[in-house]
Parts: C-alpha cells; structure tokens; sequence
C-alpha cells in the first residue's frame, strides 16, 4: 500500500523523501512510473464490462483529449481501435478470451481477480505488486493462478512483488522470499535456503528448532512474504 502511495501515513513523506519520483506520493505517479498493483480484496468497477475495466488501467498511456473524444477526431478514433485491440491481448494473456462484453459483477470469483491483473497489466508496469492474489481461490483456481503469475514473468519479464499467505505459491514462484512473522523479519533468501530455516520451521509448524526436521516445508496458509522476480522492498 505504502510503494503504491495509497496509504500515506504523516511519516510517509519523510520516509521516501530521497527516493525519486516516490516522493510524489500519489497513486497516479506510481502508475507513470511503471508501478501497477492488484489488491487482496478485489476493486473492480462491477456496473463495467472486463472491457471497460481493463481500459481504466490504460489511461495513464492515452493521448486523447475530452476535445478529440467530443469532435471525435481521427486521432480518438485511431487511438480507440487500438486501445481495444491492447484490451483484448490482455484478456487473452490472463486467460479471459471473449468475455470482454460482460460486466465485471457477473464473473465468477477467480475470473475477476483474472481481470484485475489484467487492469494492471494494462498500466504497462515494470513492477507489479500482487497482494495475496490467490486469496479466496480453490485449489484449482490457485494452481491457475500461480501458472499465470509464473507465465506472466517470463514472457513480459516484469518484477513481482508478492504478498502471500500460501506457502506452496509463494515457495513456486519467488526468487527471493521475505519472510514475516507477527511483522519480524525472520528469514531471507532464495526458497530452498528458508524452507529449511529453524526459524521458519518453529514459526510455521510451531515445532521447536531442535525437533524440526531440517529438511521440511512450511505448511501453506501461513503468513509469508514473498518477493518475486525482483530483490525484496
């Protein structure tokens, strides 16, 4: 919330002051800046179309004017056939071909938190923050999920930042993981190095260090941070 300037405590400011455009502070700054975000409860427009919805998240990218868009001038035009030709590609890439006419209320759960990274794709973002974006989900909608996040790396190369409680999404996606508990950093590294943390293990499956085995896994459902594809806040 605090990277995406939605929260912005007194001490904000002064906290960013040295960073650049982040003492700005201002949620459309952070979009021009190539930061895009999703949130743990879903803020979709729910009275607009997927379609509608994804060209929300473009509009920092717009070049049209309320004068083109009233005199309908050859640039708006161009530019709308574009925008709806981006929205599709978007649709498309998180897995919702087609469903551009419906309105965002009458998708299912994981459909909508689909559409949401959509929106923030649409941004254009070299970082995207994603919080909890599997909150909610079956199983099966989160395995989707985690392939799509996954996926999404690789072929847009973009940085993401994770917030997860599932230990299984977190452990499969990330690079590096932070791990928190009750706000303490405890553990830092690359996956294989924190699942075999006493400390992690202690935190998680609330077995002393010494009886821990080394070698286990922290059950999911747990809360973790996990920073992926990019170094940790």
């Amino acid at each position: 919330m605090f990277l995406a300037a939605i929260v912005r405590p007194r001490w904000y400011n002064a906290i960013l002051h040295s960073v650049g455009v982040f003492r700005s502070a201002r949620p459309n700054d952070m979009v021009v800046a190539g930061v895009g975000r999703t949130f743990q409860n879903i803020r979709l427009f729910p009275n607009m179309t997927a379609t509608e919805n994804v060209l929300v998240g473009m509009h920092t990218k717009l070049k049209s004017t309320p004068v083109d868009a009233f005199f309908s001038t050859r640039r708006q035009r161009r530019e709308e056939v574009e925008s709806l030709e981006r929205v599709r590609t978007f649709l498309d890439l998180v897995g919702l071909p087609g469903r551009g006419p419906e309105l965002a209320k009458n998708l299912p759960y994981g459909d909508q938190r689909r559409l949401e990274l959509a929106r923030a794709l649409a941004s254009q973002p070299v970082l995207l923050l994603l919080d909890e974006p599997t909150a909610g989900m079956n199983p099966r909608e989160t395995s989707e999920m985690t392939a799509l996040i996954s996926r999404l790396r690789s072929e847009l190369g973009l940085s993401i930042l994770l917030i997860e409680h599932d230990m299984r999404v977190v452990m499969e996606i990330s690079d590096r993981i932070t791990v928190l508990d009750h706000g303490d950093r405890i553990a830092e590294g690359t996956p294989d190095v924190v699942r075999r943390d006493p400390k992690v293990i202690e935190a998680y499956l609330g077995t002393p260090p010494a009886e821990a085995a080394p070698s286990g896994t922290p059950a999911a459902g747990t809360p973790a941070a996990g920073p992926a594809g990019s170094p940790p806040a």
